[in-house]
């Protein structure tokens, strides 16, 4: 089985949720980046979706695009985000890592090469937000040739009608954008979860993890009721922006402050099933 295979299959065995942290790749800086993405394991962290910078992340609101700026702005790439995961690989060969992001990154690096050096890094999946299922074979078929998922994104306005086209062809997981709009916006209520993930599971038995405004432990908790994984972003991110002081310099304690924060939210999410 897959790295997500075995996790989700393990998730499953211990009736729990999943927790699953995003960071943007070179976030405030490479070395920084790379700590905390080291780190995340030991504080529960059982998915890690790594984000590719880009210079016009549309579907992401302000923290994570002041995020992938500042990557940027320090000079991290696509090819120094691969060299992450690697890095991350020395340590850890267990913890699934999804790389998210757009799709001209990786149009620019070249598909079948991406897919190639990306399997080749230890990445498991993709999330390519800006490219739809009609139009996602010249990058699906080479990943998946590669051993790599890809991850399709499903919204309150997936419908019957719609869902099954969103479905074809994808796994992994099926993240659900449990509200509309760009990252780091408000929050859904318990009752849409626990509806539209039960009608995403009448049309397939892939996990599905719910993301998009769930930035506390206890909204975390609350989540897991229903899904099988609980992703916080933009909640994270903003706690790594939060350690860059007025000059510029990082707070010697960002890296445990950041870790120490995934630690309760991975918390809630593995304490949601126990009610």
């Amino acid at each position: 089985m897959s790295r997500l295979e075995t996790k989700f299959a393990a998730l499953r065995a211990e009736n729990k949720a999943g927790f699953v942290a995003f960071i943007t790749a070179g976030d405030p800086d490479y070395d920084t980046s790379l700590k905390v993405l080291k780190g995340l394991p030991s504080q529960g962290v059982d998915i890690i979706e790594l984000g590719m910078p880009f210079t016009d992340p549309s579907a992401d609101g302000p923290a994570i695009d002041r995020a992938a700026q500042r990557a940027l702005a320090g000079g991290m790439s696509l090819k120094k985000t691969l060299d992450m995961v690697r890095a991350f690989r020395e340590d850890n060969n267990e913890t699934p890592i999804v790389l998210m992001g757009y799709f001209n990154p990786v149009f620019a690096y070249g598909i079948e090469r991406f897919a190639t050096d990306a399997s080749n890094a230890g990445v498991d999946g993709l999330i390519i937000v800006d490219l739809p299922p009609e139009e996602d074979e010249e990058l699906r078929i080479p990943a998946n040739e590669a051993g790599i998922d890809v991850i399709r994104l499903a919204t309150p306005t997936s419908d019957n009608k719609r869902l099954p086209k969103v479905l074809e062809g994808a796994s992994g997981f099926v993240y659900y954008v449990a509200v509309a709009g760009v990252t780091g916006g408000k929050s859904a209520t318990e009752g849409d979860i626990e509806s539209a993930i039960t009608h995403i599971r009448q049309h397939t038995n892939l996990p599905v993890a719910v993301g998009f405004g769930i930035k506390t432990p206890e909204q975390a908790a609350v989540m897991a009721k229903y899904a099988d994984g609980v992703v916080v972003g933009s909640a994270i991110v903003s706690m790594i922006e939060d350690g860059i002081g007025d000059n510029g310099a990082l707070k010697t304690d960002l890296v445990d402050d950041v870790l120490n924060f995934v630690k309760t939210l991975a918390n809630g999410a593995h304490s949601g099933r126990n009610g």
